[in-house]
């Protein structure tokens, strides 16, 4: 007999919503309820609600605005991130764009910045970005991480033994993720196969005890691998 067993559907991306509007909670909870793949399975108006949340539900994805009372998303962020190195990931949603906020974003561990007037289908990628362990690093952010860069002043490198376990390979890999580009788009500019750019990436993420592609961005400028003005920051 042939066979008919349906495919199983995978499971849902579980979401947490963090936000100190009820409105806003409220708007989100709808938008990702819509998607088949997406479910919202928690809400919390203050960052520490949102830590206690996290802990109970274990979520694959939080929604975390910044400006939160009690303990804001940033804070929560870092406690967050401490719990467990797996997850969940963070993806900052807020109305506020300012360089210390991404930045403080990125380096506290967060996978994904987006705006809150960004519009409904670009959030729900977002979400399914971050979820799968990949950095949401449009091109607006990683321009402005390259100018913020190119105006400190130069400084030792902090990073030099973790450095010299790269290969020549995995810098280049590493200079690519830093201009913001896909797997597919490294793959190309390399001639490599996306299947090889994961491994690299993934090579990079151990050996650089990086969380996620965000923390690889900040590390490669952070170290000098990447100069600012020799990356066009456009991908």
């Amino acid at each position: 007999m042939p066979d008919t067993a349906v495919p199983v559907a995978p499971d849902p991306i579980r979401v947490v919503i963090a936000d100190d509007e009820a409105l806003v909670r409220a708007g989100f909870r709808v938008l990702v309820d819509s998607a088949s793949d997406l479910t919202v399975v928690g809400e919390a108006g203050t960052g520490g609600e949102a830590v206690r949340l996290t802990r109970e539900l274990r979520p694959d994805v939080v929604l975390m605005d910044i400006r939160m009372p009690v303990m804001d998303g940033l804070e929560a962020m870092q406690h967050i991130a401490a719990d467990s190195a797996d997850g969940p990931h963070v993806l900052i949603v807020t109305t506020f764009d300012q360089d210390e906020h991404v930045f403080r974003a990125l380096r506290s561990g967060a996978g994904g910045f987006i705006l809150k007037d960004s519009p409904p289908e670009q959030l729900l990628h977002a979400i399914r970005v971050v979820a799968g362990g990949d950095a949401l690093l449009t091109p607006s952010i990683t321009r402005r991480m390259i100018s913020v860069f190119a105006r400190q002043p130069a400084a030792p490198a902090p990073h030099s033994n973790a450095l010299t376990a790269l290969t020549d390979r995995e810098r280049e890999v590493l200079e690519h993720i830093a201009a913001g580009r896909s797997n597919a788009e490294i793959g190309a500019a390399l001639y490599i196969s996306v299947a090889t750019v994961k491994t690299h990436v993934g090579r990079l993420l151990t050996k650089l005890r990086a969380r996620d592609r965000a923390q690889l961005v900040v590390f490669a400028y952070e170290s000098g691998v990447v100069v600012p003005g020799a990356t066009d920051g456009s991908a």
